[in-house]
């Protein structure tokens, strides 16, 4: 079987013009991963979400991580920044939105950051990385934005399994614990991922493989993620985060994460080359450049916020 062909494209065929920008998307496409060059613009600081495995507070410039930063951006000066680094990097084909915090829970920032790079480079390929709380509320405004990639992290579709998972949720001004808060997170990921799909948009699932909580789960959300039509599923070893609820929970092995990947194949395409992206990595995956990037402190206003630095 080529792993590059799963049963949910032959259900539901791609557009040329969208399959063209997958095809430049190096966390899409295996082929396009040492090619083309994406740049994660850390616009988006909040989050919605409290994960037992997550800890944004925490920067390490040698660090590859999601949620890990060394500023936070204004969208202004994502523009500059974008203008900079695509003068200098030919092959940028993607502006991606991963955090620090969620893209939809900072929706602001996250849609100024877009329409202000859109306005003079049509080409660039947006993407955007959610835990899907808000996406059926931003469904409809990240297709009319021009967004044609999301990424959603499912780590669970069932609450119980999900309580293990994350402490809390915000979610219209009230705060929920446990399995109640866990099954308002599920009904929104799996409502708005099948409105993203419904409207065009091509989507990616990460799981974060938590050995003894969800592992043993995980072929269950990638049948469900097949029902629903998603391009492609990330399965991702846990890497412990100094600070979050699981600093001493044991990285899961490789060999593990391969030998899930290899019998979810079966129903979706699998990732193989993810990297675990910062939220403000730059050039080719594997070859990260934004240290290259950063502004010097005397150079611009800064404020510390949490994660990082916030440049304005």
């Amino acid at each position: 079987m080529d792993c590059q062909v799963a049963s949910s494209e032959t259900k539901m065929p791609m557009a040329a013009t969208m399959l063209e920008k997958t095809q430049k998307h190096p966390c899409y496409s295996f082929d396009a991963h040492q090619k083309f060059a994406r740049m994660h613009l850390p616009v988006a600081p909040y989050c919605n979400l409290s994960c037992n495995y997550c800890n944004r507070k925490f920067d390490c410039v040698n660090e590859s991580r999601p949620g890990v930063t060394s500023e936070i951006l204004t969208p202004q000066a994502a523009k500059n920044k974008f203008d900079k680094v695509s003068a200098q990097i030919e092959q940028l084909s993607v502006i991606g939105i991963a955090g620090p915090g969620d893209a939809l829970a900072d929706w602001e920032n996250t849609r100024e950051t877009i329409r202000l790079i859109r306005a003079e480079n049509p080409q660039i390929v947006f993407c955007l990385s959610t835990n899907g709380l808000l996406l059926p509320e931003y469904a409809q405004d990240i297709v009319q934005l021009g967004v044609t990639h999301v990424t959603v992290t499912v780590n669970c579709i069932d609450s119980a399994i999900g309580a293990e998972i994350y402490k809390h949720i915000n979610f219209k001004g009230q705060h929920y614990e446990g399995e109640t808060g866990v099954k308002i997170l599920i009904e929104n990921q799996l409502a708005g991922i099948a409105l993203l799909i419904g409207l065009g948009i091509v989507v990616k699932i990460n799981i974060v493989m938590l050995k003894g909580i969800n592992d043993q789960h995980i072929p269950e959300v990638v049948k469900k993620m097949k029902e629903l039509g998603v391009y492609i599923t990330n399965i991702m070893p846990l890497i412990p985060a100094p600070g979050s609820a699981f600093e001493n929970f044991p990285q899961t092995p490789i060999k593990d994460v391969n030998e899930m990947r290899d019998l979810c194949e079966l129903d979706v395409r699998q990732m193989r080359h993810c990297k675990q992206c910062r939220a403000d990595a730059i050039g080719l995956l594997g070859k990260d450049r934004s240290q290259e990037f950063r502004d010097h402190l005397p150079q611009v206003l800064q404020k510390v916020l949490g994660c990082g630095v916030l440049t304005v």
